[in-house]
This record gives structure tokens, sequence and C-alpha cells, in this order.
């Protein structure tokens, strides 16, 4: 096993509490004492993160699994993650090594490039046993201790190899939106004064998890603030998840482009329950608002135990089978066509066993929650308080406690959380990679 230095409770505490405090008593200046920000933070210097955990930063967001390891979730490790279940036991037999016949080779040539490129010190640091506790000790939260190369810290022809090998692994819906959200996580430091290092584009990183192969397990994982991309590759199988996107404006103009994210997930959602039956949402809508923070499946809760909710698939008519398949596919999309389309594949297995649940009104603008779970995807949707921004013409933090939770404030389509998981051992390759021990080794 490689030697890193392993988190401390300190950096597993949830950060969001110490950034309230933080605001109620000065506002972004205070918050950016709370959280190390020097004003003279380059993107280019050593990690921000590392100096922060130095300085007793805690990390994390709000308890439960809303995309942080705060109180109430913390990583699970590698050789303990058992997978999203609905009561504690694994479905067997979901999953199993067979050719989809889309080719791997061009990825893992796109990983093998980026590594080359890297220093013997860059490389060691960011390199890690197939089976490494690195898997799951990802977060949303941008003052996070994460480990492997930054972006920021290399050279701009060793991010284009990066941004190549994205280019690969997702689809060009996937790799926009990914940009998307670093771009403007840029624009929300931006929008709070600079100098905050990890609200920037280049505070993003890249692990590796075994040796780039078209034979032999791997993958790697790019992660930052509201960024998890987990990818398992075994032959020409392909696993994404667990993939966490979100992003805090989702609207904003940085050097000149106007990106808007999330519209895709937020209309595909509005036009599933739009097509429900009186009778049909009585089933599908909890008699629950969504509130403030409404996630389940975030970091940290590899081993959540999650009942089916609101209404079954079975119960669709076909036309409303496909906006659900819409739906998911959104998510699914972000992935390279041809293994979307072997994901989608493995999704219609199980769509009489796919249950769609929402929390929340139904306009265009409502801030809502929704979840699509079945026995091999499950999906959140979540519209939360803005933490940092608020309005369209100025980024100031909401200190409002309204509508309850660290952050407060009122859900809006302006932060917006979401994930995909697959559940029952899927994620992170763990079954495939298991059955490829079994069987091959």
């Amino acid at each position: 096993m490689h030697e890193h230095r392993p988190r401390t409770p300190e950096t597993e505490r949830s950060r969001r509490w110490f950034m309230n405090k933080a605001l109620l008593a000065g506002g972004v200046a205070a918050l950016a004492t709370m959280t190390g920000c020097s004003s003279d933070s380059a993107d280019t210097a050593s990690s921000a993160s590392s100096d922060s955990a130095a300085a007793g930063m805690p990390s994390g967001g709000p308890g439960g699994g809303g995309g942080g390891m705060g109180p109430g979730a913390s990583q699970v490790k590698y050789k303990d993650v058992k997978g999203v279940t609905t009561d504690g036991t694994v479905v067997a037999d979901l999953y199993a090594i067979h050719s989809t016949d889309v080719s791997t080779d061009t990825l893992v040539k796109a990983a093998q490039t980026f590594l080359d490129g890297l220093s013997t010190k860059e490389r060691k640091s960011c390199v890690f046993d197939i089976d490494a506790d690195e898997w799951t000790a990802w977060s949303n939260v941008d003052g996070y201790d994460r480990k492997g190369v930054r972006m920021g810290d290399l050279t701009e022809k060793q991010r284009n190899l990066g941004y190549a090998l994205l280019g690969k692994a997702l689809s060009a819906d996937g790799l926009t939106q990914t940009r998307g959200i670093m771009k403007l996580n840029a624009f929300l430091g931006d929008s709070n004064g600079g100098n905050q290092k990890t609200l920037t584009e280049g505070h993003y990183f890249f692990t590796f998890m075994g040796t780039p192969s078209t034979t032999q397990p791997w993958g790697f994982q790019y992660e930052g603030h509201h960024v998890a991309i987990n990818y398992f590759v075994l032959g020409d199988q392909v696993v994404m998840t667990p993939t966490f996107m979100g992003s805090e404006p989702t609207t904003g103009t940085y050097k000149g482009e106007k990106i808007t994210l999330f519209r895709p997930e937020t209309t595909a959602g509005l036009a599933m329950i739009r097509t429900l039956t009186t009778a049909q949402r009585a089933k599908a809508v909890s008699a629950q608002s969504n509130g403030n923070e409404d996630m389940k499946a975030g970091a940290g809760q590899d081993n959540l135990e999650l009942a089916y909710e609101g209404l079954k698939g079975s119960e669709l008519t076909s036309a409303q089978q496909e906006k659900l398949l819409e739906l998911v596919g959104v998510y699914v999309g972000y992935i390279n066509e041809g293994h979307a389309e072997v994901k989608m594949a493995e999704v219609k297995k199980h769509l009489d066993d796919t249950y769609f649940f929402w929390m929340g009104e139904t306009e265009d603008d409502s801030a809502f929650y929704y979840r699509v779970h079945s026995p091999v995807v499950l999906v959140e949707y979540d519209a939360q308080a803005p933490l940092f921004y608020k309005g369209d013409a100025s980024a100031t933090p909401s200190t409002s406690s309204a509508a309850g939770g660290p952050g407060g404030g009122t859900p809006s389509q302006e932060h917006i959380h979401t994930i995909i998981r697959t559940p029952n051992g899927g994620d992170y390759g763990i079954d495939l990679l298991k059955l490829h021990l079994e069987n091959d080794h």
C-alpha cells in the first residue's frame, strides 16, 4: 500500500456549522479566516486544504448524507463497503463480468498519458492500490482534506491531459457539466471577494486506483467542491458511481461565458411528476414538504439502508415509464455514450421495480427533492438553501435560519445537489472486482 497521511476526526466534523458561526460573526472575511484562506493564495500554490486541516479546520457537511462527512456520517473503509440496500441485505446476482462491446482502449491510453505527464513525486502522490480506502474518501465540501494531484498545481499541458482523460470517460454533456461546476465554483469565490483557494477552478484533484489497463481492474477519482466522480474500469465494463454533482449558484457568467447548470435534471423531474394522475401522486409525493437538506446517499453513506418509497414502476403507463427512463437517462448520460447505453439497458431490466418519490411543489421555479430507486440505480436531486450565494445580481452569504439546518435560508434552484449510485454492492465497481478476484485469480 502507498503511504498517505490518514484523516483525523477533526477533518470529518461539520464544516458548515463553523461557517455559519463565522458568517454571523463577521461575514465573508470571518469565513476566510475560519477556512484558513489567505489574501495571497495563488491557484498554483500547494493545496490549501492540507493547510486548513493542519490548522484544525473541520471539514465535512452537515449531518446525514448531504454531501459532506459531518456528524452522523463518516467514511466507510473500502473493505467494509456493502453498498446501498433497502434493509441491510444485498440483493445477489445483479452484476456479472461480461463483454459490453464498448472499447475502453482510448480511455486507458488517455489515463496512461496523463500519468506519464506527471513528475515522479506527483505520480506517487496520486496512485493507490485498486482496493484503497481512497475510493470512499470523497466529499462535496470545498475545504475537505483531499489527496492526489491538484489541477491548479499542474502545468497547462498537464491539465489539458487531465481534461482529455475526462473527455474519454465522460460524454460531451458530462464534460460540459463538470467544467461548468468548476467554473461556477470560481464564480462563487470571485463573488465573495476572491482569495479563497478552495473556491477556484483549480481546486480539483485526480487520484488513481490501480494501473490503467485493458484487462486488469483500475479506476480513477476526480473530486472537488460539488464534484465527485468515481470511475471503475474492468476490461470493457465501466462503473461511474457514486457520482455527486452540484452547484451554488447554478447560473452565472464567468470570464464572459454564461453558464446554466442542472436544467435537464430539473425539467426532466418536473416532466415526470406532471405525468402522474391524482391517485398516482398520492403514492409518489410525500406528505412532508422538502426541507433544506434531504439527500440521503451523499458522502459517507456507502452502506446506507434506504427503503423504497413512492410510486412503483409497475404502476406506471408505458408513456410514464418512458418519462422515468428519460429522467434516469439524464444522470446516466454523463458517462460516455456507449457505456451509458449499457447502463440504461440494466436500468430497464428493473423498471417495474423502480420507485419514484417526490417532496415539494411542482412549479417551474419550485425548490423540490426527488428520488429514483431500484435494485441497480439510485438517483437523488435536492434543491437546497443558499449558503454563500443569494440573488442573481450579487453573491452574499445566507445567514437566515428560516428553513432550518446549517446554512438556513429558503431552498431554491440556485443551490442543487445530485447523486447517482449503484445499489447492492455496485458502487466503485466493488462487486465486479470481487467477481474478478474470485474467478480470475
